[in-house]
Protein backbone atom coordinates (compact mmCIF):
# COMPACT_ATOMS: atom_id res chain seq x y z
CA UNK A 1 0.00 0.00 0.00
CA UNK A 2 1.50 3.00 -1.10
CA UNK A 3 2.06 6.29 1.79
CA UNK A 4 -0.82 8.30 0.31
CA UNK A 5 -3.55 5.84 0.72
CA UNK A 6 -2.00 5.28 4.39
CA UNK A 7 -1.94 8.67 5.11
CA UNK A 8 -5.96 9.23 3.56
CA UNK A 9 -6.95 6.00 5.67
CA UNK A 10 -5.23 7.69 8.99
CA UNK A 11 -7.69 10.49 8.13
CA UNK A 12 -10.66 9.16 7.58
CA UNK A 13 -10.24 6.64 10.39
CA UNK A 14 -9.61 9.93 12.55
CA UNK A 15 -12.96 12.00 10.83
CA UNK A 16 -15.20 10.46 8.21
CA UNK A 17 -17.00 13.68 7.95
CA UNK A 18 -13.70 15.24 6.08
CA UNK A 19 -14.48 16.92 2.28
CA UNK A 20 -12.38 15.40 -0.07
CA UNK A 21 -11.35 18.82 -0.69
CA UNK A 22 -9.80 18.76 2.25
CA UNK A 23 -8.51 15.81 2.48
CA UNK A 24 -6.72 16.18 -1.02
CA UNK A 25 -4.90 19.25 0.53
CA UNK A 26 -3.59 17.63 3.55
CA UNK A 27 -2.27 14.78 1.68
CA UNK A 28 -1.29 16.90 -1.01
CA UNK A 29 -2.51 15.69 -4.03
CA UNK A 30 -5.43 17.15 -6.46
CA UNK A 31 -8.95 16.35 -5.74
CA UNK A 32 -9.26 13.67 -8.90
CA UNK A 33 -6.88 11.82 -7.54
CA UNK A 34 -7.88 11.67 -3.98
CA UNK A 35 -11.27 10.44 -5.14
CA UNK A 36 -10.07 7.93 -7.22
CA UNK A 37 -7.73 6.66 -4.17
CA UNK A 38 -10.99 6.72 -1.85
CA UNK A 39 -13.18 4.34 -4.32
CA UNK A 40 -9.84 2.58 -5.19
CA UNK A 41 -9.83 1.66 -1.23
CA UNK A 42 -13.52 1.63 -1.33
CA UNK A 43 -13.58 -1.23 -4.17
CA UNK A 44 -10.72 -3.60 -2.25
CA UNK A 45 -12.66 -3.07 1.05
CA UNK A 46 -9.86 -1.30 2.81
CA UNK A 47 -12.25 1.20 3.65
CA UNK A 48 -15.50 -0.93 4.92
CA UNK A 49 -17.94 2.21 6.01
CA UNK A 50 -17.92 5.69 7.35
CA UNK A 51 -19.44 5.27 10.71
CA UNK A 52 -20.51 8.30 13.57
CA UNK A 53 -19.79 7.53 17.09
CA UNK A 54 -22.49 8.47 19.24
CA UNK A 55 -22.51 8.90 23.06
CA UNK A 56 -25.99 7.55 23.76
CA UNK A 57 -25.04 8.21 27.46
CA UNK A 58 -25.97 12.02 26.63
CA UNK A 59 -29.47 10.96 24.51
CA UNK A 60 -32.25 11.23 26.55
CA UNK A 61 -34.47 8.59 26.98
CA UNK A 62 -32.28 6.16 25.27
CA UNK A 63 -31.99 2.97 27.87
CA UNK A 64 -29.58 0.50 25.63
CA UNK A 65 -27.56 -1.75 27.10
CA UNK A 66 -23.90 -3.35 25.90
CA UNK A 67 -22.44 -6.79 26.89
CA UNK A 68 -19.22 -7.97 26.07
CA UNK A 69 -19.53 -11.98 26.08
CA UNK A 70 -16.28 -14.34 26.33
CA UNK A 71 -17.18 -17.65 24.17
CA UNK A 72 -15.16 -21.03 24.52
CA UNK A 73 -16.02 -22.81 21.05
CA UNK A 74 -15.04 -26.15 19.96
CA UNK A 75 -13.36 -25.28 16.36
CA UNK A 76 -14.66 -27.08 12.89
CA UNK A 77 -12.44 -29.33 11.19
CA UNK A 78 -11.29 -27.72 8.15
CA UNK A 79 -12.01 -24.40 9.12
CA UNK A 80 -10.80 -23.53 12.67
CA UNK A 81 -12.94 -21.14 14.09
CA UNK A 82 -14.28 -19.33 10.53
CA UNK A 83 -17.50 -21.03 10.64
CA UNK A 84 -18.16 -20.81 14.14
CA UNK A 85 -17.91 -17.35 14.09
CA UNK A 86 -19.55 -16.17 10.91
CA UNK A 87 -22.90 -18.17 12.89
CA UNK A 88 -22.83 -15.75 15.52
CA UNK A 89 -21.78 -12.78 13.80
CA UNK A 90 -24.80 -12.89 11.42
CA UNK A 91 -27.20 -12.25 14.66
CA UNK A 92 -28.36 -9.27 14.31
CA UNK A 93 -27.35 -8.25 18.37
CA UNK A 94 -23.83 -8.85 17.36
CA UNK A 95 -22.25 -5.56 16.76
CA UNK A 96 -18.43 -6.71 16.80
CA UNK A 97 -16.89 -10.06 16.83
CA UNK A 98 -12.97 -11.18 17.12
CA UNK A 99 -10.96 -14.43 17.74
CA UNK A 100 -9.00 -13.98 20.82
CA UNK A 101 -6.04 -15.79 22.72
CA UNK A 102 -6.06 -16.45 26.34
CA UNK A 103 -8.84 -18.22 28.23
CA UNK A 104 -11.56 -17.63 25.58
CA UNK A 105 -11.80 -18.06 22.17
CA UNK A 106 -13.97 -15.36 21.09
CA UNK A 107 -15.00 -12.21 22.30
CA UNK A 108 -18.70 -10.54 21.02
CA UNK A 109 -19.76 -7.08 21.58
CA UNK A 110 -23.50 -7.33 21.71
CA UNK A 111 -26.24 -4.29 22.07
CA UNK A 112 -29.90 -4.73 23.45
CA UNK A 113 -32.63 -2.87 24.51
CA UNK A 114 -32.52 -4.21 28.08
CA UNK A 115 -30.33 -6.86 30.27
CA UNK A 116 -33.05 -9.15 29.83
CA UNK A 117 -33.16 -9.07 25.63
CA UNK A 118 -29.09 -9.81 26.01
CA UNK A 119 -29.55 -12.39 28.81
CA UNK A 120 -32.12 -14.18 26.35
CA UNK A 121 -29.72 -13.80 23.10
CA UNK A 122 -26.86 -16.00 25.16
CA UNK A 123 -29.58 -18.24 26.54
CA UNK A 124 -31.41 -18.85 23.27
CA UNK A 125 -29.23 -18.22 20.38
CA UNK A 126 -25.40 -18.31 21.38
CA UNK A 127 -25.06 -20.78 24.07
CA UNK A 128 -27.38 -23.27 22.00
CA UNK A 129 -25.18 -23.33 19.21
CA UNK A 130 -23.18 -26.72 19.02
CA UNK A 131 -19.83 -25.66 18.90
CA UNK A 132 -20.63 -23.47 21.80
CA UNK A 133 -18.82 -25.06 25.10
CA UNK A 134 -19.19 -22.28 27.89
CA UNK A 135 -20.14 -18.48 27.79
CA UNK A 136 -19.19 -15.12 30.24
CA UNK A 137 -20.82 -12.16 30.21
CA UNK A 138 -19.89 -8.86 31.47
CA UNK A 139 -22.36 -5.98 31.07
CA UNK A 140 -21.20 -2.46 30.46
CA UNK A 141 -21.38 -0.40 33.35
CA UNK A 142 -20.02 2.65 31.90
CA UNK A 143 -18.02 3.86 28.42
CA UNK A 144 -14.77 6.07 29.10
CA UNK A 145 -13.52 5.83 25.58
CA UNK A 146 -14.25 4.23 22.74
CA UNK A 147 -12.08 4.08 19.38
CA UNK A 148 -9.71 6.47 20.70
CA UNK A 149 -12.64 9.00 21.62
CA UNK A 150 -12.46 9.85 25.25
CA UNK A 151 -16.53 10.46 26.71
CA UNK A 152 -16.15 13.07 29.21
CA UNK A 153 -19.72 13.33 31.21
CA UNK A 154 -18.12 16.42 33.23
CA UNK A 155 -17.55 19.93 31.65
CA UNK A 156 -14.81 21.01 30.50
CA UNK A 157 -14.19 23.39 33.74
CA UNK A 158 -10.46 23.94 35.20
CA UNK A 159 -10.47 21.31 38.37
CA UNK A 160 -7.06 22.70 39.57
CA UNK A 161 -7.16 23.68 43.08
CA UNK A 162 -6.72 27.66 43.44
CA UNK A 163 -3.71 28.41 45.35
CA UNK A 164 -3.11 31.77 46.87
CA UNK A 165 -0.55 33.18 48.42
Amino acid sequence: MEEKELELLKLLEKNGRLEVETIAQMIDLSVADTKQMMEKLEKENAILGYSTLVNWGKVLQYEGVTAMIDVKVTPTRGTGFDKVAERIYRFPEVKALYLMSGAYDLSISVEGKTMMEISRFVSDKLSTLDNVVSTTTHFVLKKYKHDGIIFDDEDDQDRRMMVSP
